[in-house]
């Protein structure tokens, strides 16, 4: 059984960076495609960055050239970057992991309880 935890979230100001790290428990994280998501109030769950077991990455294109996901094999965790922040990436940000392709949210089966992000104007 997959478990994943996140950290790293809390308040930001607009124009300015925070990082998320996930960490995963069970199997080594390179047989999973693992990814970031975020729901903002009333709305589906919208994806934010993936990466495939293949290294295949994708993002959604409100956070292309500002954010980036790494994954790091020696600590089993997933990481988001989030640079230039603005007041509308304000969300509950969910950490994913699935054994299918992981490119699409449909694909993803284990999930965080997530944390909170909010950006201040």
């Amino acid at each position: 059984q997959v478990q994943l935890v996140e950290s790293g979230g809390g308040l930001v100001q607009a124009g300015g960076s925070l990082s998320l790290s996930c960490a995963i428990s069970g199997p080594a994280i390179s047989r999973y495609a693992v990814g970031w998501f975020r729901q903002f109030p009333g709305k589906q769950r919208e994806l934010v960055a993936v990466k495939t077991a293949t290294a295949l990455t994708k993002y959604g294109d409100s956070v292309k050239g500002r954010f980036a996901i790494s994954t790091d094999i020696a600590r089993n965790t997933v990481d988001l970057q989030m640079n230039s922040v603005k007041p509308e990436d304000t969300a509950v940000y969910y950490c994913g992991a699935t054994t299918r392709v992981g490119l699409s949210l449909g694909d993803y089966t284990n999930w965080g309880r997530g944390t909170q992000v909010t950006v201040s104007a």
